[in-house]
């Protein structure tokens, strides 16, 4: 894979599409966290209705153990404070309940708002980036192995009429006869639009 484009103007380009997208990125995960935390502040009711039904329990369970030490009512005692200290395990649990909602409820917003960005940037920034890393991958392979031809028929099936218009002459018939000029700059072009830096293109090293 090739990244970046050799040339100044459009590797600035890039560098700077890819720093925005890393800014992006970094932006909405601080958004996000930040919502998540915004929203676990709602927990705090529910952390004081396990705190007063911890403290109800324990309370009504000491108070049980003591009354069994009276005579006669003593058991009678203890099974109705032992009531209630079934109320404040019910209480717990009900600020636990409200806990685990709210942080269910934070942890889904914070991946919700680190998801949908990061969706955005797959489906726009990231085919962009891999179509060119493997075009220009493909062109400077070709550029290596001197495979100029190849790449100046490229060109010739995706450059704009008013690209090919621009070529003295008919760059097509130029191609077929293996015109080493028309060949060398038809190439040329085809780097440059893939990224790649032309260097290397001579006309004698047309491949046959």
């Amino acid at each position: 894979m090739k990244w970046y484009a050799d040339r100044s103007p459009r590797l600035a380009r890039q560098v700077v599409a890819d720093l925005l997208a890393v800014a992006w990125m970094w932006f909405w995960v601080t958004v996000a966290l930040a919502v998540g935390d915004a929203v676990r502040t709602l927990r705090a009711p529910g952390d004081g209705l396990v705190d007063a039904g911890r403290n109800l329990s324990e309370t009504f369970g000491d108070a049980a153990a003591k009354a069994r030490d009276v005579p006669l009512v003593g058991d009678q005692l203890a099974d109705a404070l032992d009531r209630g200290k079934s109320a404040g395990g019910t209480l717990s649990d009900a600020g636990g309940a409200q806990i685990d909602a709210v942080e269910t409820t934070a942890l889904w917003l914070t991946v919700a708002f680190i998801a949908l960005p990061l969706a955005f940037l797959l489906i726009t920034w990231l085919p962009l980036r891999l179509r060119f890393a493997r075009r220009a991958a493909v062109a400077r392979r070709l550029r290596d192995q001197g495979r100029y031809d190849l790449l100046a028929l490229h060109a010739l099936n995706t450059l704009s009429l008013r690209d090919l218009a621009a070529f003295p002459g008919d760059p097509v018939e130029g191609w077929r006869r293996q015109d080493a000029e028309v060949v060398k700059a038809l190439a040329d072009r085809q780097l440059k639009a893939s990224g790649v830096h032309p260097s290397g293109i001579h006309p004698s090293g047309v491949h046959p």
